[in-house]
């Protein structure tokens, strides 16, 4: 079983920025609790493996959740953070205000993703693909935690669900959630989205 989590709620989220890959980005004080809870949930799951993105908003919450759970943690560029480009520390409402909904031309793959140097949704499809595709032969019939961010994790779930661009739009994955997939003869099934502690969900 392969367990997305995306990190917990951190400062860009807040102020409404687009952080991209931009250091100094840290959780907040609400963001280390959701780790602290999810750490929790996840100790019932016999988690064999927790690998991260090397973004500290993620490497920080794989770190609280690896020490709840007794286990290390491995960085892996294949589960980082969407490169924003020209786009990176811009405020949403200013970004919208000058380029319109950028976060759907994103899905939509309209041409000003690659004018303004953002990485592509393909090419977060196929990096997210090869990391699955890697634990899923290093790690057989283990469940391993994948810590990332929200558009990686959605980039999994289009390839099992082949959603239209709308649609990931309007998807939202909430912090500290887990996105839960599992593999059998080579193909993948959507188990859980937005999985997360019972009180989360009131």
């Amino acid at each position: 079983m392969i367990i997305f989590l995306r990190h917990g709620q951190a400062e860009n989220n807040t102020k409404r920025i687009l952080a991209g890959r931009t250091e100094g980005v840290p959780l907040t004080k609400t963001g280390v609790e959701q780790a602290e809870r999810i750490a929790k949930y996840l100790k019932h799951m016999d988690i064999s493996a927790i690998y991260s993105s090397p973004i500290e908003r993620a490497s920080n919450t794989a770190k609280i959740v690896a020490d709840y759970n007794s286990l290390n943690y491995k960085l892996d560029d294949r589960l980082i953070e969407i490169e924003m480009g020209k786009f990176t520390r811009m405020n949403y409402d200013d970004m919208f205000a000058k380029h319109g909904n950028v976060f759907l031309k994103f899905y939509e793959n309209d041409p000003i993703i690659a004018e303004c140097e953002v990485e592509t949704f393909a090419e977060v499809q196929k990096r997210v693909i090869d990391m699955v595709e890697y634990i899923v032969k290093k790690h057989k019939n283990q469940n391993v935690v994948l810590v990332t961010h929200m558009d990686p994790i959605k980039s999994m779930i289009s390839t099992i669900m082949d959603l239209k661009p709308k649609t990931l739009f309007e998807l939202i994955i909430a912090n500290a959630s887990l996105t839960i997939v599992k593999e059998q003869d080579e193909k993948f099934y959507l188990s859980a989205i937005n999985a997360m502690s019972a009180e989360r969900y009131d």
